[in-house]
């Protein structure tokens, strides 16, 4: 797998730098005791997703390090039909987790958080999601006034993968919904591959300078000058 990253490399970095596909998201934590009952549910959606999406949803459990157990993500193309009364209805008759406020459903949740974001192109966000399995996510609040210079710093992050040979990430830029600014999502076979193999400084380094660093040591102290919150976390894909 890992052999045939360079070939592909220019065509993927090029396709999550684009910002033009609307998404939406949803993040869940059941209440104790009732995550695998809220999976089930989950799980039962997707299975029928026809019916009330375009789009296959899919569902990744939280492994460790933020305060969500599930993330549910899948593409809208038109966000003004997504909202029409006629959809929300279908939705709402259809889906476990688009079920109007008080309804049973909510027994089980002890948090939600739901965003419309903007994020790569569809063919990349399937592609990529069908074929991994772990997956990388931070999610950022920028400072005030650093929004813009958060996302370009993001970029230039899948700049400097590009130069190691190392898949970029996927960036989702807010539209309405959350405090956070934007978060990205990182794609791995299993934990060996996210630890990844050693890569020498110097061609770290350099990759860092042609992406517009100062240097690798300066990549994650730049980016802590941009933010006022960071949430990292790994997550498994929910299989069928």
């Amino acid at each position: 797998m890992k052999n045939s990253i360079s070939l592909v490399l220019l065509f993927v970095t090029s396709a999550l730098f684009s910002q033009d596909q609307f998404y939406k998201v949803s993040l869940l934590r059941a209440k104790p005791g009732e995550l695998l009952e809220l999976i089930d549910q989950v799980k039962n959606d997707i299975e029928n997703y026809e019916s009330y999406l375009e789009y296959k949803p899919y569902l990744l459990r939280h492994s460790q390090g933020d305060h969500w157990d599930l993330m549910i993500i899948y593409p809208i193309d038109d966000l003004e039909k997504y909202f029409s009364d006629e959809q929300v209805l279908v939705r709402s008759n259809s889906s476990t987790i688009e079920k109007s406020y008080g309804d049973e459903f909510y027994n089980i949740i002890s948090f939600q958080e739901e965003a419309i974001v903007k994020g790569p192109s569809v063919n990349a966000f399937i592609d990529s999601f069908e074929e991994f399995n772990l997956f990388h996510i931070e999610i950022f609040t920028a400072l005030a006034g650093k929004q813009d210079e958060l996302l370009d710093q993001r970029l230039a992050e899948n700049q400097f993968y590009a130069g190691i040979e190392h898949r970029p990430n996927f960036i989702f830029t807010r539209v309405f919904g959350p405090s956070w600014d934007n978060f990205t999502i990182g794609f791995y076979e299993d934990l060996h591959d996210f630890a990844g193999s050693e890569v020498p400084f110097e061609k770290e380094d350099q990759a860092a300078k042609e992406a517009g660093f100062e240097g690798v040591n300066y990549i994650g102290s730049y980016l802590r000058s941009l933010i006022a919150d960071h949430h990292d976390t790994l997550a498994w894909k929910v299989n069928d």
